[in-house]
């Protein structure tokens, strides 16, 4: 059974008169709780001697959740709903991101140096000398996330202006926690070669290419031709921004378990690009026992409907998922909701590690597992060890642009990933605490460092 949890997902704020009387509010809580509500703020706007008028901030687990709320509202006497609006969707009017001038423009000189005339002497610059890109325009601390729209969060396939909304959500986050300037591009094609095409014609104005929600298997075509023919970082965060997380969080979980990571038994549900990508950096970090599963169960030789890239994950033996947790020490899932059960999870190896990492519902619910598991880690933020990628692309991004690398490497994965890691320290490290917080101000600063000399020591840095 899954059991769903009011989150700000789905967060209204219900504007309520009621009478100005002793426990008319506490009717109302009432009534709210019981209909499943979560309720937060309550402020009081306007008072007189017969009336009360107060919002009432309330999450829901659904659109469904929150009208079945509103309505247990409704249905209470002497109390009138006024108007209900959605948090979330209020969040995003008008956009989330804009673009602000560095300089002020005061005087007839200031715009001659900022435009025509004195621009001009910039531009010839640049045409003689291309590297002054970085010194004298915003390519130096400029991303472009890019998008087809064809793998929306866990939404599918929403296409380009779907997809608009999470792109403006990365760009905040690039520039709240690193600092850098990110645009949203998305492209209104799904095709390979015209996604390639288009990266590389918009490629002088930025410094990196975030890649962000395109599906397997074109994606790792997308980032592996670009790689070749652009000389900036390509990322794809899907992939890589999720394995070095998933790493980090592994590292200390290990830890806590005490065992190694070339002698554990991993299985990993999800042969996307995330599950990919956490497969191969765990094995460029040591793990040599990986079982990769898809919605038809164990990746094996002895299967004929196998992708180049899963083929190079076979393994001999097939099977099911129930099958591949038999015995197993860790479960990565990056997958679906609820395909695993307490009884499969109890079938594990002593000391188990999971990682559900599914959106918004994990592959088991961690309270259906509490007693079973030694370590217990979700993509959620309501509950202990977030597998968050904000802990990653910012960081290795800034580390990235800082050292003008030209591409990324799996040496910097790695070492971004230990620089996460080594944020909890032995003393505060345990079941509920193997990764930092996402606003933990030291993360991106580790990361970067880590990044720009894992990029010096391949030799792909330019600073």
């Amino acid at each position: 059974m899954v059991t769903l949890t009011p989150n700000p997902s789905f967060s209204l704020t219900v504007r309520v008169q009621l009478p100005n009387q002793v426990g008319m509010l506490a009717t109302l809580t009432r009534a709210i709780g019981e209909a499943g509500g979560n309720i937060g703020q309550i402020d009081l706007i306007e008072q007189t001697m017969r009336w009360l008028v107060r919002d009432i901030t309330i999450d829901a687990y659904s659109t469904e959740h929150a009208e079945t709320v509103v309505t247990a509202i409704k249905a209470l006497d002497s109390i009138r709903v006024m108007s209900v609006s959605d948090r979330t969707f209020n969040l995003h009017k008008g956009g989330k991101i804009s673009v602000v001038s560095k300089l002020p423009l005061h005087h007839q000189g200031d715009l001659a140096m900022a435009y025509t005339p004195g621009v001009g002497r910039i531009c010839t610059a640049i045409a003689e000398n291309p590297d002054n890109l970085y010194t004298y325009t915003i390519k130096s601390n400029t991303v472009a996330i890019v998008t087809d729209g064809s793998a929306v969060l866990g939404l599918g396939n929403l296409g380009p202006g779907g997809a608009l909304p999470v792109m403006e959500g990365k760009a905040m986050l690039f520039k709240e926690f690193a600092g850098i300037d990110a645009f949203p591009i998305c492209l209104d094609t799904q095709d390979t070669a015209e996604i390639v095409q288009a990266v590389k014609h918009i490629s002088p104005v930025f410094g990196g290419i975030n890649l962000e929600d395109i599906s397997a298997p074109r994606c790792f075509d997308i980032e592996a031709q670009l790689q070749r023919e652009l000389n900036i970082p390509i990322f794809h965060d899907d992939q890589h921004g999720t394995a070095v997380v998933t790493l980090a969080a592994l590292y200390n979980a290990l830890k806590l378990v005490k065992k190694s990571m070339d002698e554990v038994k991993i299985v990993i549900n999800g042969a996307g690009a995330a599950g990919v990508a956490i497969a191969q950096l765990l094995t460029k970090a040591g793990a040599r026992h990986i079982c990769m599963c898809d919605s038809r169960g164990i990746i094996s030789h002895d299967r004929t409907d196998l992708t180049t890239t899963k083929r190079n994950l076979a393994i001999a033996q097939g099977g099911t998922l129930t099958d591949a947790m038999i015995g197993t020490d860790i479960f990565l899932g990056v997958s679906a909701p609820g395909v695993v059960s307490p009884e499969m999870v109890q079938s594990m190896a002593i000391d188990p590690i999971v990682f559900a990492m599914a959106n918004p519902i994990p592959e088991v619910q961690p309270e259906l597992i509490v007693d079973d598991v030694a370590v217990m880690a979700t993509g959620r933020s309501d509950y202990a060890n977030q597998i968050n990628n904000v802990l990653a692309f910012p960081g290795i991004f800034r580390g990235a642009l800082d050292c003008r690398a030209a591409t990324m490497t799996t040496h910097m994965f790695l070492e971004a990933a230990g620089a996460i890691a080594s944020l909890v320290k032995p003393s505060d490290l345990d079941y509920e605490h193997i990764i930092p917080s996402v606003f933990d101000p030291r993360v991106v600063p580790a990361v970067s460092a880590a990044v720009q000399s894992a990029a010096r020591n391949d030799g792909v840095a330019a600073n």
